[in-house]
């Protein structure tokens, strides 16, 4: 059981890591969510049918911790006066700049907006399957995805978007 465990985190750990980061908008609190997570499947590994899918056990838990955890800090959240410093456009080239500008605008958007995004382009998931784990409607994924997706478009800088998509070669402006 614990070899299976341990397997099954390091070939999937990274990829689950990455839709962390993206739900949470940090690196650190996406390790935290991750490392919380793991725990939690581990508890229940041996009840788990491993040939199934144990990646969407895992995403249901990613998502059901990150709604509590974002509800916790919420009703406790303190403003600060001074922000962290985080690497500008220029510490990451291009592409990083890029990426960097796109997890900037996703940290802006609300929970909702922003896990039906990650779930839907980032984890490749149908509507129905963000439905399920998001525990609403499918109409409400909709929604959450359009309104999403419109404010990332007001969000992102257009010369970023533009440059990229002309790199790429697609038609999008």
């Amino acid at each position: 059981m614990d070899a299976d465990f341990a397997d099954f985190v390091r070939h999937r750990g990274d990829h689950h890591l990455k839709t962390a980061v993206l739900l949470t908008g940090d690196w650190h609190a996406a390790e935290d969510l991750v490392q919380s997570c793991l725990g939690k499947l581990y508890h229940v590994w041996h009840r788990l049918d491993t040939t199934s899918e144990p990646d969407a056990y895992l995403r249901r838990i990613l998502v059901n911790t990150h709604r509590s955890w974002w509800r916790a800090r919420w009703r406790r959240e303190i403003p600060r006066a001074e922000l962290p410093d985080l690497p500008g456009p220029g510490d990451l080239g291009e592409g990083g700049a890029v990426a960097e500008d796109v997890r900037k605008a996703l940290a802006r958007l609300p929970v909702r907006q922003r896990t039906a995004l990650v779930l839907r382009f980032f984890a490749d998931l149908s509507e129905t399957e963000v439905a399920d784990l998001m525990g609403c409607s499918v109409g409400t994924v909709k929604t959450h995805t359009r309104r999403g997706l419109e404010a990332m478009r007001r969000l992102l800088p257009r010369e970023s978007v533009a440059g990229r998509a002309e790199e790429e070669g697609s038609g999008i402006r």
